[in-house]
């Protein structure tokens, strides 16, 4: 089996320092193969904040990585900045793609920008986007887990959350269950949870999971759970493809991440 580790909303700036250092550790023990950073890096955009993340991205020492921007990501009060270069502090350090794509043997993760500098904090995903994503996870290969990640939610449970929900989710999640994904992953809101669309949305084709991380690392605790994080393990036995998602939450009293849930994904 082989390990993806699901993190979102770090927002370096207002990191909790013990809670870092315990998901440095768990991260050393379970020693993912990849780490997926599913937006809102930073609380400001500052360079100084991107600094932090780089750094602390680098010490969790996965060999592979993809990591998306929020709309915590671009300046908020560096109006210049936010209408000509929203993303050049984020491009000086994870590079110039904002849509990266990771592939391996065994999985297929794309990244899409779904931060619009003209939105404070709603998301939006295009339909050339949607039949970009749809067109590449139709040429995954066989025995490839194949993950969407964006940073607004493509689905909430609770109605409160509502307002936050990525603009154009409804024609995202048909057309890439029709090409094929499996987890469609995201942040912003700060409430982990694992969602079997297939079980909530009518005329699906196939089983597919909204997976949302909670914040990893940072004081912007909201809800009902302290910081968390989402180990996804996946594997192919046979033809048969395999993944169970994992939520961790930090526990105080002991100083570590504890596994909350887990959850098989059923019928791949």
């Amino acid at each position: 089996m082989k390990l993806a580790l699901h993190i979102s909303d770090t927002h370096f700036g207002t990191e909790r320092p013990k809670v870092v250092s315990a998901l440095e550790r768990l991260t050393h023990v379970q020693a993912p193969d990849v780490v997926i950073l599913s937006g809102d890096i930073t609380q400001r955009a500052r360079t100084a904040q991107f600094a932090a993340a780089k750094s602390f991205l680098d010490r969790l020492a996965i060999s592979s990585r993809l990591v998306i921007a929020g709309n915590h990501d671009i300046p908020l009060f560096d109006l210049l900045a936010r209408i000509f270069l929203p993303y050049r502090r984020y491009t000086r350090v994870f590079g110039p793609d904002l849509e990266p794509v990771l592939a391996t043997p065994e999985l297929l993760v794309i990244g899409l920008r779904t931060t619009r500098r003209y939105r404070h904090i709603e998301g939006e995903v295009s339909a050339r986007q949607i039949k970009r994503v749809a067109q590449r996870l139709t040429q995954a290969e066989p025995g490839q887990l194949r993950i969407v990640v964006t940073h607004q939610p493509i689905y909430v449970q609770h109605a409160i959350d509502q307002e936050h929900l990525l603009r154009g989710h409804e024609l995202a999640i048909q057309t890439w269950a029709e090409a094929g994904v499996d987890l469609i992953l995201g942040g912003h809101i700060h409430r982990p949870y694992i969602s079997a669309l297939h079980d909530n949305i009518a005329n699906l084709p196939r089983p597919v999971w909204a997976v949302q991380a909670g914040t990893a690392v940072s004081s912007r605790i909201r809800h009902d759970s302290n910081n968390s994080i989402n180990l996804i393990r996946h594997g192919v036995d046979g033809r048969s493809r395999h993944c169970v998602v994992e939520r961790w939450d930090y526990d105080e009293a002991c100083d570590e991440f504890i596994m909350i849930e887990s959850e098989r994904m059923q019928g791949l």
